[in-house]
């Protein structure tokens, strides 16, 4: 008999040994944590019914609660191995949870609106509940559906995402096979532009720039370092898996969700996925670790070429579309960057597609049904044998073409059990922002009938191996409790905060420089103007009232300069803008007035009209619409935040020959000849605290960062340029002579000519 595999009576003495036990155990804040000498550490609650086995003097957890070491508790054991052992002890309606991946949930839950929690049937204001405790719908999840992958969106604090974290790892540990709950969350290293930076400080979490201001270092260095910071804040947190990174090339410069990308150059890109995965998976330079977080890269084959640039979340925005030919590009940051990493976790562990249609690549569904680029492409062609999740909600239903619901492209006449099926399929392992289990049971038993028990039982174990992988990786298995004082003192701690901060200043571009203007001597006097911000409604409905606000933090800026409120005392101005927002795309007041909805994005502040657009769309077709064209040819739009580029000619105008900086926190690409001719310098960021602005501004910090990606010398370039093609588009040259090309940059001396313009500038 396998030794591993012997049943050791709780009742027998360690007689049989010829020394004691090889662990110890001592009581933390509210479990129980267990040492064994040169092995795992483990962490049980005294209430979850689990108890410990010893076998050759070292401790287990005995999770199935039958007295026997089953191998998936052995811990000496492969991963591959122990998940194997659980995949056949598991029944289909426990595989079914485990191939659940939660809705949003906010800790603690929202009193009302999107993603709404109760506790013991109130909502939270009025229940009594602490702020960490599990809210009624996620113990329903968690106990009736057997979902155990749960994301996290809005936090209270790091301490209380240790509660909750320790609360639902309780709950789940005395459940069936003891499965440890795998969270995760999408990106939330952002900065906070109003707060300020001091040395020795700590903050809720780091603070960094988005993943394409970090591309503008150019330095996968950078990126590794961010990932290996970020993933200890994470694991602190109770965060296993991140729904990251978003590794689509930017080849389409209107998609609204370029600012998540690392940029168009499917070069600079790839390398820079690669180092993002190092260093989120790997525990201190060693492969697999308890401050390991899987990464799940997303959007497979690539979101970036979407036609127009309208977002997938719509059915306006269901197709990507090909006119270069060019899908090779978009997979490259995957095949060749997270999936060949340089580290011994030797690829990304997860994957995301992503809602679109991929016009003109197998079956005209969604990506998540599409079974040649699931299984045919991505399985057997490329040997990739990690988890694949849906985007969310894609097998729900939706009414309108224009409505934030379901996102079933392709297959919105099948039923919600009919989506479930076609997904699995294809090749799916999981559902993205299902919380129920009978739609995948149900799906279950079509596959039965349609091909018998035994290969359906096999096809779900299949997933349910990979979906264990994840967690045995991670340790969740030995020890998924976390040291709230432990967690206080890691997420955000000041060493945390600087990396974060340096990351910032390294950043932020410099495109212009005329005449020196800066830097800029302290203690000058500056004027700087407000900002108007126009009404908006988001994704979800929330209406944002117009206001009018400072630019910057205008006591950080005090630290630096004298503030008049007057241009004619002022030495210099400070004007802070937004790039344009050009919209989605589709207007719902063209189709009242006659129209197909569609309309131009624009990336211009002025009005726009696209007589350069398509007579044709590449793609179309819905349940929801009754044509196939969704030109825009001809139609007009006008910037919502037009009053940005008034601002900074006005400015201009006032301030006369003294010098107008200009900073554009830039979310894409955007035409810079509407304000370019009236800045006697600019700065670009994507994302920073405006301390850090100001420290290039006062000369503090010389500015080294590269466009990673190309400024449109026009709208009509962008109308011609091709969705999957990158750096395709004609720069804008400003007055200085300056082409705003990909990897174009100015420091001090002017334009930056280096190792990394030398290995990413050329195409």
């Amino acid at each position: 008999m396998n030794p591993i595999k012997k049943t050791l009576l709780l009742s027998l003495p360690f007689a049989i040994f010829s020394c004691g036990p090889k662990w110890t155990e001592e009581a933390q804040d509210g479990y129980q944590l267990v040492k064994n000498k040169d092995g795992a550490t483990l962490g049980y609650h005294k209430n979850s019914g689990v108890q410990l086995l010893t076998v050759n003097q070292l401790a287990f957890k005995d999770l199935n609660k039958n007295g026997t070491l089953d191998p998936y508790e052995d811990w000496r054991l492969s991963a591959k191995e122990r998940a194997k052992d659980l995949a056949s002890q598991m029944s289909t309606e426990q595989i079914a949870g485990l191939m659940l991946y939660s809705a949003h949930q906010s800790i603690p839950g929202a009193a009302r609106g999107f993603g709404a929690s109760t506790y013991n049937k109130k909502p939270f204001p009025d229940s009594g509940a602490q702020a960490g405790d599990l809210s009624d719908q996620q113990k329903q999840f968690l106990t009736d559906d057997n979902l155990r992958h749960v994301l996290i969106t809005r936090v209270e604090s790091p301490k209380v995402a240790a509660q909750w974290n320790n609360n639902a790892q309780a709950h789940v540990e005395g459940i069936g096979l003891g499965i440890p709950v795998n969270t995760s969350s999408d990106p939330r290293h952002g900065s906070d532009s109003y707060a300020e930076y001091n040395a020795g400080a700590g903050g809720a979490i780091s603070m960094w720039p988005s993943t394409l201001g970090l591309a503008a270092s150019f330095d996968p260095g950078l990126m590794e370092t961010f990932g290996t910071i970020a993933s200890q804040e994470y694991r602190a947190l109770g965060i296993a898996t991140a729904l990251s990174p978003q590794i689509d090339l930017a080849t389409e410069p209107r998609w609204s969700r370029f600012d998540g990308t690392m940029g168009e150059d499917p070069k600079l890109a790839t390398d820079l996925a690669r180092a993002y995965v190092d260093g989120f998976q790997t525990t201190d330079g060693k492969g697999w670790g308890m401050q390991s977080v899987n990464a799940m890269v997303k959007h497979w084959p690539g979101g970036g070429p979407e036609e127009g640039g309208r977002d997938g979340h719509f059915g306006y925005g269901a197709y990507a579309v090909y006119p270069g030919k060019n899908m090779k590009d978009h997979m490259m940051p995957f095949l060749e960057g997270a999936f060949k990493l340089k580290g011994e976790t030797k690829s990304a562990t997860a994957v995301m597609p992503y809602y679109t249609i991929s016009d003109g690549h197998g079956e005209a569904v969604g990506n998540g049904y599409n079974q040649y680029l699931v299984t045919e492409l991505l399985r057997d062609t490329y040997g990739y044998d990690g988890v694949l999740c849906t985007d969310w909600g894609i097998t729900r239903d939706v009414s309108a073409i224009d409505k934030f619901e379901g996102k079933p492209w392709g297959v919105e006449t099948l039923s919600e059990v009919e989506r479930h099926y076609k997904a699995i399929e294809a090749g799916m392992d999981q559902f993205g922002g299902n919380n129920d289990m009978k739609p995948v049971i149900a799906a279950y038993n079509m596959g039965v009938k349609e091909h018998g028990e035994k290969k359906m039982r096999a096809r779900f174990d299949t997933s349910a191996v990979r979906l264990l992988l994840n967690i045995f990786r991670t340790g969740l298995f030995e020890n998924p409790y976390l040291n709230i004082a432990k967690t206080e003192k890691t997420v955000g701690k000041p060493e945390f905060m600087q990396q974060g901060y340096n990351a910032q200043l390294r950043s932020i571009v410099m495109l212009k420089n005329k005449a020196n203007s800066l830097p800029v001597a302290e203690k000058k006097k500056v004027y700087v103007p407000e900002r108007y911000v126009a009404p908006s409604v988001n994704w979800w409905g929330i209406v944002t009232p117009e206001r009018i606000e400072p630019a910057f933090n205008m006591e950080v800026v005090a630290k630096y300069f004298e503030i008049v409120d007057s241009p004619d005392a002022a030495d210099f101005a400070l004007v802070g803008i937004k790039s344009p927002d050009g919209g989605t795309g589709y207007n719902q007041q063209d189709v009242e007035n006659g129209g197909n909805g569609y309309v131009p994005i624009s990336l211009q502040y002025d009005t726009y009209t696209a007589n350069d657009a398509r007579e044709t769309s590449i793609a179309g077709g819905s349940p929801l619409e009754e044509f196939t064209n969704r030109t825009y040819k001809g139609k007009t739009v006008t910037a919502r935040n037009t009053r940005d580029m008034d601002m900074v000619n006005d400015t201009k105008q006032k301030m006369g020959n003294k010098p107008v900086i200009v900073v554009v926190h830039v979310s894409k690409p955007m035409v810079f000849s509407e304000i370019e001719p009236n800045a006697d310098a600019i700065l670009a960021h994507m994302g920073v605290q405006d301390q850090a602005l100001l420290e290039i501004i006062a000369g503090k910090h010389e500015p080294s960062a590269l466009l990673p990606f190309q400024m449109p010398a026009n709208m009509k370039t962008v109308e011609l340029q091709f969705e999957d093609v990158p750096r395709d588009m004609e720069p804008y040259v400003d007055a200085e002579g300056n082409s705003y090309d990909f990897a174009f940059g100015l420091n001090w001396k002017g334009q930056i000519s280096d190792d990394r313009t030398k290995k990413y500038g050329t195409k």
